[in-house]
């Protein structure tokens, strides 16, 4: 009997097994669907929280915020210097043949006049990314001690000392840029056939310049180092360059490879104007 007891007992077991066990699982998968369902908006919250967080900003904080404050003086800066030297250019190339030969030049000004004054910009600005420090130099020692506060105008132009570097590499690529156009141009290729021409009105078998080739080789050669070094100037420069950087690594490219690029782009200008400083000197 005991055995049948047993038996019996082992049945219900048996059948009261299974039906716990759906219950649970009734229970668990009732309890994932819960769970999953208070996640879902949860997560969707979050996705919309943080789309609205990236892209839309409130009207007046967008107000309060300013635009590009540390940009302003430089870009003043570049576009007085780029406006004077525009000028320039324009009256001794355009308007002094007008008026005193009466020949007309105005198909310079969109390529010709323009690399010339995008050179004088850049290497301007260059200059200006350095002479702050100097200037800085010379008023610690003026005041004795290197923990007083500079003025407020050094102070403001050595905080923009980035943004004049990283626009002075911009007006050297734009330079870079234009130069190369030069044998695109149809002007150009007029005068290449007057240069033909003139030679064989000359009876001239070769028109080799020794110094013009030399002159022209040297400045250019120059001109392609002093860009390289402007863009590694530039590459450093980004945040997350400069940080992968040491202090004095940093330093070093900043300060020595920097004068480096302003030394090359200065003899780049003097060498490109050598004949003309010959002219000047024979007349």
């Amino acid at each position: 009997m005991e055995c049948g007891k047993d038996i019996t007992n082992q049945e219900e077991l048996w059948e009261m097994k299974p039906s716990r066990d759906l219950e649970d699982d009734h229970y668990l998968n009732k309890n994932l669907g819960e769970t999953s369902m208070l996640k879902r908006p949860v997560l969707s919250h979050l996705q919309q929280t943080a789309h609205a967080d990236e892209f839309d900003c409130p009207s007046d904080l967008q107000h309060k915020q300013e635009l590009f404050p540390n940009w302003r003086l430089p870009i003043k800066i570049s576009a007085i210097v780029a406006s004077l030297t525009f000028l320039y250019t324009l009256l001794r190339e355009i308007i002094h043949p007008l008026v005193t030969l009466h020949q007309q030049y105005f198909y310079k000004i969109p390529i010709l006049v323009i690399n010339k004054v995008l050179p004088m910009v850049s290497i301007t600005l260059l200059a200006l990314v350095y002479l702050p420090g100097v200037i800085a130099s010379l008023v610690q020692l003026r005041n004795g001690t290197k923990y007083k506060m500079f003025p407020p105008w050094l102070a403001r132009w050595m905080s923009t000392r980035k943004q004049f570097g990283l626009l002075s590499f911009f007006f050297a690529v734009l330079h870079a840029i234009y130069s190369l156009s030069y044998p695109m141009r149809r002007s150009y290729r007029y005068r290449l056939l007057n240069w033909a021409y003139q030679q064989v009105q000359q009876n001239k078998e070769d028109a080799w310049i020794e110094h013009d080739v030399w002159r022209m080789e040297i400045y250019v050669s120059l001109g392609i180092v002093g860009l390289a070094i402007l863009a590694v100037l530039a590459v450093t420069s980004i945040p997350s360059v400069s940080d992968s950087l040491t202090w004095r690594e940093f330093h070093y490219v900043q300060s020595k490879l920097g004068i480096v690029s302003l030394l090359l782009g200065t003899i780049h200008a003097l060498i490109f104007a050598w004949n003309k400083w010959e002219e000047n000197t024979e007349d």
